[in-house]
């Protein structure tokens, strides 16, 4: 079997790859409990005061030594995450207020959160006899940019016998074509529209990678 490469998809549909895979990746959740302490009296009983956003950390290695060009074209990619992007929707001209593109980590069936990149740490290691910068390692830390409930219940390493495939999506696909592709039937086009968190089935993005829940086939998409 090939060894399947990791890459971080960019909002606007544009994709890094990762020349080499993470050897680990540090995925941290929180919640936040408080309770009032009184005289007197023992442990106090917590109140949930909500949850706080998920982030993910990992180590990256880029490697162009074989190419013959300056690894810079893979570390300026992570750079620009770091950006605004006056093309995403929300940027106003007059003020010059945007923000930077989120991101998903895409590695096998795993599929992180939507996130923004809020710290990147690149160090150059190996350079050409002339100075071309040809090996790097970068340090990567992302946090979750909203809400997604359909990645808490993603466990790649928990053994569910229901886990998902995917379907990149390619140039005037739609959500009932791509359920008749999986499961014989359009019907269940919108099981998956609700475990991608889609909300306008009308507007793909080709280049998208979309979870395709493998349960759908064994229940025959009901």
């Amino acid at each position: 079997m090939p060894i399947q490469k990791a890459v971080i998809e960019v909002e606007t549909g544009a994709k890094i790859p990762c020349l080499f895979n993470p050897d680990e990746l540090a995925v941290k959740r929180e919640n936040t409990w408080s309770g009032k302490a009184l005289p007197g009296k023992g442990v106090p009983v917590l109140d949930y005061k909500g949850a706080k956003s998920g982030t993910l950390d990992m180590n990256l290695t880029f490697d162009t030594t074989h190419e013959g060009k300056a690894v810079t074209d893979y570390t300026n990619k992570l750079l620009q995450l770091m950006e605004i992007d006056t093309n995403l929707p929300g940027y106003d001209g007059e003020s010059g207020n945007g923000r930077p593109a989120w991101v998903q980590f895409h590695w096998g069936d795993f599929h992180s959160f939507k996130a923004v990149v809020t710290k990147l740490e690149l160090t150059f290691t190996y350079f050409s006899s002339e100075g071309l910068p040809l090996r790097a390692k970068a340090k990567l830390s992302l946090q979750q940019f909203e809400p997604d409930d359909n990645w808490a219940r993603q466990n790649p390493t928990s053994g569910t016998p229901h886990p998902h495939r995917t379907h990149v999506v390619q140039p005037g696909e739609t959500l009932d074509r791509i359920a008749a592709k999986h499961y014989g039937t359009s019907t269940p086009w919108r099981d998956i529209a609700h475990a991608n968190g889609i909300e306008d089935p009308f507007n793909l993005r080709p280049g998208t990678t979309l979870a395709i829940p493998q349960r759908l086939e064994a229940t025959g998409g009901s």
